[in-house]
């Protein structure tokens, strides 16, 4: 399960790193460049976390949050292969952020 905080409308669809919500708890920050009309956003969404996580489609499903920012995301998988790719992605977001 992910919990993450999706921003429409952004120049490019990509993962902009970790952050934390209200309770403080720790969220994917994704930028999402389709529009949140007719689920077009949580499509984009879906497409975007399969790429990223190297998993079909299918297997990115949104639990709640499909008509607000935050959103809670399953991917089924293989759970330590998942971590291996989400900390990858999140390593690599941050040095590109750093530079």
């Amino acid at each position: 399960m992910l919990f993450v905080r999706a921003t429409p409308r952004a120049s490019r669809s990509m993962v902009a790193g970790v952050g934390a919500d209200a309770d403080g708890r720790p969220v994917l920050q994704l930028r999402i460049a389709a529009p949140p009309a007719e689920g077009a956003a949580n499509s984009a969404l879906v497409d975007l976390l399969s790429s990223a996580l190297q998993v079909r489609k299918r297997d990115v499903t949104l639990q709640s949050g499909a008509t607000g920012r935050a959103k809670q995301v399953r991917v089924n998988g293989e759970g330590a292969v998942l971590v291996a790719r989400l900390e990858a992605l999140i390593r690599g977001n941050a040095t590109r952020s750093a530079q």
